[in-house]
C-alpha cells in the first residue's frame, strides 16, 4: 500500500499541506502555557492532519505531553465556525468509553486568545499502523474497538446527530464502469438517513485514528466529527478506506465487527461513506484494484437497497 495520508483520502494541494505543517503561532503557544500552567519546552508538527495543524508539546516539569489543534483552513473555519466546539463536546462524551481517548484540557471555540479556533488535549502513547506484520490480529483488535465507544451513555444533545456530508459534484468520476449504478447510489445518499440502533459513534473511524503499542490499541484519537448516528457508520467508513488501498481486507474488517458489535453491517453505509467523499474519489483516483473493489461495493449496495 502507499503512503498513510493517500490511504485515508487525503488529497490536498502543496499549498493546503504547507499550511497544515507551519509552525504554531507564539499566541497559540502563549495561550497553551497559561491554559497548562506551565511552559511549553517545545512544539514538534504532529502529521496526519487534515482540518487543522496538530503540534505535539513538551511541557516543563511535566511527564505528560499535550496536543495542540489549530483549525488553521480559512474555508473550513467559515463553513464550519463550531469545529472547535464540537470536538471539546465530543471529547468529554469520549472520554466516558472503556478505551484511551485524550483528555481535554482548554478549547478557544472562536479564536479569541489564539486568533483561530484551538484546542488542547492530552497526548496518548503509540503511533498509527497501517501496514501491520500480523494483518488479522491487527483487523481484528480494529475491530474490537468499536463496541467501548458504541456503548458510551450520552445525553439529549451533548453532541450533533449524523448527515451526510454535501460534495462539490455528484457526477461519477471517470473511471466508473457503471455510472448508471453511481447515480442510483446517489440517490440513495440523498435519501433518508439510515435510523435504526443509533448511538455514539467517532464518524471518522479508520486505521489513521488508532494508536498501537506493542501490538495492542493504545487509544482513538481525532473526535472532532463525532455524533450520535448508526453504528454501521463507523464500520462503513474504515471499510471505505480499506477498498481504496486493500480491498481484500475490507470484508474480514467487517466480519469482525459483525461479530464483536453483535449486529449485521447495513450496506447503506457502504453508500454514506464512498459518495461521502465523491470528490476526493474523482479528484485523486485510488488503484485499479481499489476502483474496481470501490465500485464492487456500490453495485453491491445498491442491489440490496433497491
Amino acid at each position: 500500500m502507499s503512503d498513510g495520508r493517500r490511504r485515508h483520502g487525503f488529497d490536498d494541494d502543496a499549498e493546503t499541506r504547507a499550511l497544515l505543517r507551519s509552525p504554531p503561532s507564539a499566541q497559540a503557544l502563549a495561550w497553551a502555557a497559561e491554559s497548562l500552567g506551565t511552559e511549553v519546552e517545545h512544539w514538534q508538527v504532529l502529521g496526519g492532519g487534515m482540518s487543522s495543524a496538530m503540534y505535539a508539546l513538551t511541557l516543563r516539569g511535566s511527564s505528560t505531553d499535550a496536543v495542540l489543534r489549530c483549525y488553521v483552513r480559512p474555508e473550513l473555519n467559515e463553513e464550519e465556525p463550531d469545529l472547535a466546539t464540537r470536538e471539546a463536546a465530543a471529547l468529554r462524551v469520549a472520554a466516558r468509553a472503556e478505551i484511551p481517548t485524550p483528555t481535554l484540557l482548554a478549547v478557544d471555540p472562536d479564536g479569541a486568545r489564539v486568533g483561530i479556533p484551538a484546542i488542547l488535549m492530552t497526548r496518548l502513547p503509540g503511533r498509527v499502523v497501517w501496514d501491520a506484520k500480523g494483518v488479522l490480529r491487527w483487523l481484528r483488535r480494529l475491530a474490537e474497538a468499536l463496541p467501548a465507544v458504541h456503548a458510551v451513555d450520552i445525553g439529549a444533545d451533548e453532541v450533533g446527530v449524523y448527515f451526510n456530508y454535501q460534495q462539490e459534484s455528484y457526477a461519477p468520476p471517470a473511471w466508473a464502469h457503471k455510472p448508471v449504478v453511481w447515480e442510483k447510489a446517489v440517490e440513495l445518499f440523498h435519501g433518508p438517513v439510515l435510523d435504526e440502533d443509533r448511538c455514539f459513534i467517532h464518524r471518522d473511524y479508520h486505521p489513521g485514528n488508532v494508536l498501537w503499542q506493542r501490538g495492542a490499541v493504545t487509544g482513538l484519537v481525532d473526535w472532532q466529527s463525532a455524533c450520535v448516528g448508526p453504528p454501521s457508520v463507523d464500520v462503513g467508513h474504515c471499510r471505505a478506506n480499506l477498498l481504496r488501498y486493500a480491498p481484500q481486507l475490507a470484508d474480514e474488517f467487517t466480519a469482525l465487527t459483525e461479530h464483536a458489535l453483535g449486529r449485521p453491517f447495513h450496506p447503506w453505509a457502504d453508500i454514506a461513506a464512498l459518495i461521502g467523499m465523491l470528490d476526493g474519489l474523482r479528484l485523486t483516483p485510488p488503484p485499479a484494484v481499489g476502483r474496481s473493489a470501490i465500485e464492487a461495493a456500490i453495485e453491491r449496495a445498491v442491489s440490496e437497497l433497491s
